[in-house]
């Protein structure tokens, strides 16, 4: 295409044709659920190589930091005092509040605490190799000074300056790389800005294409020109974007070569966005596997991406700290969310837990840093990260749940180990044994840090690791333990977590959100048919969504006795040898939370089985 930057430019019809393809592959329905991007993205001129070395930084970095910051700080969550459900940054949405109404709360926005390398620092400091922030989210307002919309901080706000200039340049002076954050679509204040759900005010009535032509391409350029180098663009709700409006950016990304971009530019069809991007944004959830591609996790420290006054569901340190290994684990970056208030503080309680997870990585950040995904599929203990060289490979354990016999058991190594040690402690002696699975670590007594103690394995030569699966014992039975559950949390809301009983036992509990699920893989020998056993406490009868081996069915679990857990037969399956997976969806039928300690597959027939019958089955895929 002869492009200056070939890989940046979004021109000559490469989106139209790449519609016409996933249009024809929606003949075929499982190709349109299971495909998450549709265009191949503007880097048809890109070879493996460019594209290497332009994704370089950002593969090093794992660790981000996401802001969102604007006009709804204001407000945090409460509209005349009503407290506003959802999302804080959405408060003008949810409350339904006209354009001339939502204005009045520029006026008390007034960041005169802002301090903008106290934040960069912040960052710094958690170990974050970079920061997004929002430019201008979907209420319009502008963090900077724009000459297309007097609606923007240096016009509306007694505050009158451009936030975005020092912060640009304070993340330049310590070294973090600064990426905006833009909503090309979707604008509740500007005319012909396109809504979630429909218009509520008529001052929002107007020609989208008029939108982005007046309003949203002028901000890009402005935003690509006056702030120096911009690394990311994350765009954001590609409502009515179409493959000709979003040709309307068409050279305005070249103003920034090497921009890296994610894949919210334009929806496809069934929903999924339709532009590849260079990342894909899982948001709220870390993918079971990871993907296969560059990807980065966004997600928030409680429920809310903007400031809400009354949003006290913090995750703990703790979480943040497995969260940052499960995703480099998988393979991708974590964006972990602050919403500071409208005087320009970072509440308390990010705070807080920014410096405990900068603590932990001043000492382990080389786990993180620089490394790819666990070869493992998984590891009963915790996590793995790797780093490979020409003749030799790094693996990184993170030790989640210490040994009680002291052996950690890395079933699966095939390489020569020749050396051990504790990030922590480099001084530490530690015994290393080949079994007959792989290599027994002797470990001391207690873990070096109880959140996460990484021991790093020197190995000889390329990694070789077995994929070992939970499978069959003797009597035919797969058991499906906790240590090898994928948990997959919703956009929002309560996160279904992994605790103890009161017996030390695993268990998953907090299923207070019915959009949570679960699943495992493992593998079978021998096949036939298998009668499932969940272990559960239940309070109230819950209804599930069981998938395993491709197929899935309605189940009905009964209440248990009172703080009893009981073995309750769901359902009866046959599976074939081979690796295959089950899952756990609750349903919108009479669902209730449950706690849940393991499934086992039993064979048909097999003594000494006590349970309660289900009876309930409905067959719902064929």
């Amino acid at each position: 295409m002869g492009l200056k930057h070939p890989h940046l430019r979004f021109g000559n019809g490469w989106m139209l044709q790449s519609m016409l393809i996933f249009s024809m592959l929606c003949f075929l329905p499982s190709h349109c659920l299971a495909t998450e991007t549709v265009f191949e993205g503007p880097y048809d001129n890109e070879t493996a190589t460019q594209r290497d070395q332009r994704m370089s930084w950002w593969r090093e970095a794992r660790f981000g930091l996401f802001i969102h910051w604007g006009i709804y700080a204001v407000p945090a969550g409460m509209h005349q005092g009503q407290a506003i459900e959802n999302i804080g940054e959405w408060i003008m949405h949810y409350g339904k509040i006209p354009v001339v109404e939502y204005k009045k709360y520029a006026a008390d926005f007034n960041p005169t605490q802002y301090d903008p390398e106290a934040w960069v620092l912040m960052a710094k400091d958690a170990g974050m190799k970079y920061i997004v922030i929002t430019a201008k989210h979907h209420d319009g307002f502008a963090l900077f000074d724009t000459e297309v919309s007097d609606w923007n901080i240096v016009e509306a706000t007694p505050y009158g300056k451009d936030v975005l200039k020092p912060l640009a340049a304070a993340a330049r002076k310590h070294g973090i790389k600064l990426g905006f954050y833009y909503s090309q679509a979707q604008d509740w204040v500007h005319p012909g800005g396109s809504t979630w759900e429909g218009r509520w005010d008529p001052a929002q009535e107007g020609d989208m294409d008029r939108y982005l032509q007046q309003i949203a391409v002028p901000q890009m350029k402005e935003l690509f020109t006056n702030y120096g180098e911009i690394s990311i663009l994350w765009w954001d709700t590609p409502i009515d974007m179409t493959p000709e409006r979003a040709r309307l950016f068409d050279g305005v990304v070249d103003l920034q070569p090497g921009i890296i971009m994610n894949n919210r530019l334009i929806y496809g069809p069934h929903g999924v966005y339709g532009f590849r991007g260079d990342f894909r944004t899982p948001e709220q959830h870390i993918p079971a596997t990871g993907l296969d591609y560059d990807w980065e996790a966004c997600q928030t420290m409680n429920t809310t991406w903007g400031y809400k006054s009354y949003d006290d569901q913090w995750k703990s340190s703790e979480r943040l700290i497995r969260n940052l290994v499960d995703i480099a684990s998988k393979g991708g970056n974590y964006l972990l969310n602050v919403g500071p208030m409208a005087n320009g503080n970072i509440p308390p309680e990010s705070l807080a837990r920014l410096k405990d997870v900068g603590a932990w990585m001043r000492v382990n950040s080389s786990s993180i840093y620089g490394t790819t995904a666990s070869p493992f599929v998984r590891l009963p203990w915790g996590r793995a990260t790797k780093k490979e060289y020409p003749n030799a490979s790094e693996l990184f354990l993170h030790i989640f749940d210490w040994p009680d016999d002291g052996r950690l058991a890395v079933d699966g190594l095939r390489n020569e180990v020749i050396g051990a040690y504790f990030l922590a402690d480099h001084q530490h002696q530690i015994h290393v044994t080949e079994s007959e699975n792989g290599w027994v670590i002797s470990l001391p007594d207690e873990p070096l840090d109880p959140v996460n103690t990484v021991l790093v394995l020197k190995i000889k030569g390329p990694l070789d690791v077995a994929r070992l699966l939970p499978t069959q014992t003797s009597d035919g039975v797969v058991t499906l333990e906790l240590a090898d559950v994928a948990i997959h949390n919703p956009s929002y809301g309560g996160e279904l977590i992994l605790d103890r009983d009161s017996d030390d036992n695993p268990v998953l509990t907090e299923w207070t959100d019915s959009r949570s699920h679960v699943d495992w893989l493992f593998d079978v020998k021998v096949s036939g048919q298998f009668d499932v056993y969940a272990d559960v406490l239940v309070n109230t009868a819950s209804s599930f969504i069981l998938t395993i081996a491709g197929e899935s069915s309605l189940v009905t679990v009964e209440p248990t006795d009172h703080e009893t857990y009981e073995s309750r037969l769901i359902s009866r399956v046959v599976l074939p040898v081979g690796e295959s997976g089950l899952s756990l969806q609750p349903s919108d039928k009479s669902w209730s939370p449950i706690q849940l300690r393991s499934i086992k597959l039993k064979p048909v027939g097999m003594k000494g089985v006590e349970a309660k019958s289900m009876e309930f089955k409905v067959t719902l895929h064929q």
